[in-house]
């Protein structure tokens, strides 16, 4: 069931993608400056690219850059995670290494009411 769906969410997309490339197939100039700018400093640099491309890329990089903000706001969580896994094994550790370590009672109380009677 989550398959067809995850399969129907997907042919979906592909739909609307390829409308929205079909839709907006015209040439657009993309410059690094301003044509007045790049003309005064010497850099015109300019590529032209259908305008689906220009969107698309525009999607992917913010996704990216959202991926990555998260990443890097989530690292002291991760740490904390991290901290504390080490944390409960060494104590575990130390709980398993004490409960082998004490074979009888060594409480005076238990030592008295384990001992025979006379």
């Amino acid at each position: 069931m989550i398959r067809a769906l995850r399969l129907l969410f997907l042919g979906l997309l592909a739909v609307i993608l390829i409308g929205l490339a079909l839709a907006n197939r015209d040439i657009v100039t993309l410059r690094v400056l301003p044509l007045e700018a790049g003309q005064f400093l010497g850099m015109s640099w300019a590529v032209q690219v259908p305008l689906f491309l220009v969107i698309l890329a525009g999607v992917i990089l913010g996704l990216l850059i959202g991926f990555v903000w998260e990443w890097l706001r989530e690292a002291k969580l991760r740490r904390t995670a991290v901290r504390a896994t080490r944390k409960a094994s060494m104590l575990e550790a130390e709980v398993k290494t004490l409960r082998h370590e004490t074979k009888g009672p060594q409480d005076e109380v238990l030592a008295l009411i384990e001992q025979p009677s006379r």
